[in-house]
């Protein structure tokens, strides 16, 4: 249960940067975005 809030979140952020950020900005922020999610939800890079 608990791998489903940074989902949600990184969910609600995808579709905020969407609509208000433009070009490699966005990219970028979609990138950084997914990337925390992962991090988070599945315990880092170990």
């Amino acid at each position: 249960m608990d791998q489903i809030f940074p989902i949600l979140i990184a969910l609600v952020l995808v579709v905020i940067a969407w609509k208000v950020l433009k070009g490699i900005v966005k990219t970028v922020a979609l990138v950084v975005i997914l990337a925390a999610a992962a991090i988070w939800t599945f315990g880092g890079l170990t």
